[in-house]
Parts: structure tokens; sequence; C-alpha cells
């Protein structure tokens, strides 16, 4: 941001030690700062809701209510339509699966986890990815649904 120049007022007569009619002027000019901070204002607005963890699943939906956040970041684990099973973003092998929450458990500090299950994905798969879950050292899972189902008290969710 530059400073800008004005016209001094005596006809071109100089006053004091300035030389020639124009002195800076002592003001800056907030108007591009603001510009600017809304344009990133606008584009994080815009970014945040996409930089949420996620594998693409078609979750189930149920009337149940959303679970309270905590400080740490929730690990997250995925069993996708295919069967493939997620930590996260990285896929892991089911021989494999109990080893590494073992390893990720001894570094947390909350044995919190949330299993995202594809609605087509059988029953008992879900529940061997749960004995999983609990074997590798995670009691407390959650599942994670989509809000809007059915209620069972005759009304519907949406």
């Amino acid at each position: 941001m530059g400073a800008a120049v004005q016209a001094s007022g005596e006809d071109g007569k100089r006053r004091g030690r300035r030389r020639g009619k124009y002195r800076a002027m002592g003001e800056i000019n907030v108007t591009p700062f603001v510009d600017v901070m809304l344009v990133l204002l606008i584009i994080f607005m815009v970014s945040a809701p996409l930089l949420t963890v996620g594998v693409p699943v078609n979750l189930p939906e149920t009337a149940a209510e959303a679970l309270p956040v905590e400080n740490e970041e929730p690990l997250t684990v995925t069993v996708t339509a295919e069967g493939a099973i997620m930590i996260q973003t990285t896929e892991t092998p089911p021989d494999e699966l109990i080893a590494k929450l073992t390893a990720i458990a001894s570094e947390r500090s909350s044995d919190k986890l949330f299993l995202r299950a594809d609605g087509s994905i059988p029953y008992e798969r879900v529940m061997q990815v749960m004995g999983a879950l609990n074997a590798g050292g995670f009691s407390n899972i959650g599942l994670v649904t989509d809000s809007g189902g059915p209620t069972f008290d005759g009304a519907d969710g949406g």
C-alpha cells in the first residue's frame, strides 16, 4: 500500500524544507486491506466444510441425536460398500487392523472411535469390524449415521 500525495495549499509556494508543490499524505488507505480480508473470509467459509475426513459412504438414516464434540480429533474407521476397511483415509487390510488399532490406541488419550459403515454392508461384517475395534483397544465406539431416518413412532424423521 503506497502513500498518496496531495497538493500544498499556497499556490505552489514552498513551505519549510519541502521541495515541489506536493507533500506526502499521512493517512493509510485501508480499503485494499479490507477487500483482501473479505476475499480470504469467503474462501475459508467455502473450503471449511470440504476439509472433513471422509470416504464416500451411503450412511443409514436414523432418528438418533448427534454425539457431543471432543477436544481431540476423533478417530474414524470406515467400511465401504466394497468391504474395504479405512482408518481415517488409509485403507487397511483386515489382518492388520487389530495391530494398527492397538498402536493407535497406545498413543491416544481417548478410547472413543467413530465407525462409519455403508448401508449395504451386511450386519455380520459390521459386527466383525466392531469386534476387531474392541480387540484393538477401543471400547467407546460410536456408530455414525445420517439424521432424518424413521422414528418408529409413526412420524417421519425428515
